[in-house]
């Protein structure tokens, strides 16, 4: 499918796949969605210090970058799992602009390695950051209380449906500890009844730019 790099409306880039008129990212700022959805939404709301995140949908490593840069604010231990199907190629993610609308310059070799490291290993991207991609479909995910908070950054229902199944998320809730929250940017009837359905409480939250609402949701004890 034909791919290419378009600037959103916060200035930060994002990839655009022209058969699906669908995006990585939102339209109306690629950088704004990250930091609301996954970062004030998720990662802020979480008090513990030590904390392992999975993201599904990797990309083009946008939100682990920000979740990095953010780890260093907050002092926090971060374990990092990001999981992609369908890898972004070195020639994309050198083309994102992140670094600079982040004002992440000093940090421009984490973001870098990010895209650099092999799959499917652990690596420290600094005392207290582990991060490690999967190259893996979000079928075969098979963890089991794992993570205190998912972010779940797949494709949208219109396009593909099938991301946004029961099946899914039961494989989120089972991957996620007691009290773990996943979040994302979606807010479909049909998302929130997959996702009380396998035993999650889904809260309805105000959305990005340029959306109206997203879901939280969150695992029992």
């Amino acid at each position: 499918m034909k791919r290419e790099i378009i600037q959103t409306r916060d200035g930060s880039t994002t990839i655009q796949i022209n058969d699906w008129d669908e995006c990585y990212h939102s339209r109306f700022g690629a950088i704004q969605e990250a930091q609301h959805v996954f970062i004030k939404n998720g990662l802020a709301q979480l008090e513990n210090k030590s904390i392992s995140i999975l993201e599904i949908g990797f990309g083009t490593g946008l939100n682990a970058f920000i979740t990095f840069l953010e780890s260093l604010k907050l002092n926090q231990t971060i374990n990092y799992v990001g999981v992609e199907g369908y890898p972004v190629s070195s020639d994309e993610a050198n083309l994102m602009n992140y670094v600079s609308e982040l004002n992440a310059e000093h940090d421009r070799m984490v973001f870098e390695t990010m895209h650099q490291s092999n799959w499917d290993e652990k690596i420290s991207l600094r005392n207290g950051f582990e991060f490690t991609k999967r190259n893996q479909f979000f079928n075969d995910i098979n963890d089991i209380e794992q993570f205190d908070l998912i972010y779940f950054d797949a494709f949208g229902f219109r396009v593909q449906p099938e991301l946004w199944s029961t099946e899914i998320f039961l494989k989120m809730y089972n991957a996620l500890k007691p009290n773990g929250i996943l979040v994302t940017y979606a807010a479909r009837g049909v998302v929130k009844r997959s996702m009380i359905e396998v035993g999650f409480t889904v809260e309805k939250l105000e959305g990005p730019p340029g959306k109206r609402e997203m879901f939280r949701a969150r695992k029992g004890k």
